[in-house]
């Protein structure tokens, strides 16, 4: 059993998830910004994203899924959602072969966007009703585990680019072994 959050870090909790979705894109952009063009392509297989896809997904969330749904759902629980279809978007925009510092650049300036939108939110309504929820395919969905998921959606991903670096060593360091630093 986990410790209970403290008090006073429960009370900061949406500033901290702001914060956190704030300082990832520097955490991408970190591990990825090197990247030849091959290795930003590179998938394991062809049922795999390669990294510049991932970050292609992440760009069509941050303008497509989070920020909209949070926006719509503090405006009016009852408002309709647009259905999203992430694996089909990235095809149609045929991801793959989009240039990887231009969806940095993107992703960049439209979590810059997101992020400003959630502080003036948050400046101007400091005792936001984040409990308000609307029904879901995956059950009730409140504004703050939307904000929660929007933050932890971005950790699935920087592990799945981690996943896909340590897979490319493994693959494409040869002759060299990755072995010895462990299993993954």
């Amino acid at each position: 059993m986990s410790d209970p959050i403290p008090p006073r870090l429960a009370e900061r909790t949406a500033d901290l998830l702001v914060e956190r979705l704030a300082a990832f894109p520097t955490a991408v952009r970190a591990m990825v910004e090197r990247l030849s063009p091959e290795e930003a392509r590179w998938r394991p297989s062809e049922d795999d994203w390669s990294i510049v896809e991932i970050l292609g997904h992440l760009l069509d969330e941050e303008r497509s899924d989070f920020r909209d749904r949070l926006e719509r759902l503090l405006r009016d629980p009852a408002e309709p959602w647009p259905p999203i279809d992430p694996v089909a978007a990235a095809a149609a925009r045929n991801d793959r072969d989009r240039d990887l510092h231009e969806i940095l650049a993107a992703f960049d300036k439209a979590r810059s966007e997101s992020v400003a939108w959630l502080c003036q939110r948050l400046a101007e309504t400091p005792a936001m009703d984040w409990a308000v929820a609307k029904t879901h395919p995956k059950g009730d969905l409140s504004a703050g585990d939307l904000l929660a998921s929007w933050a932890a959606h971005d950790l699935l991903h920087l592990r799945q680019i981690a996943k896909r670096l340590h897979g490319m060593l493994d693959t494409l360091g040869d002759p060299f072994t990755v072995g010895y630093a462990g299993t993954w």
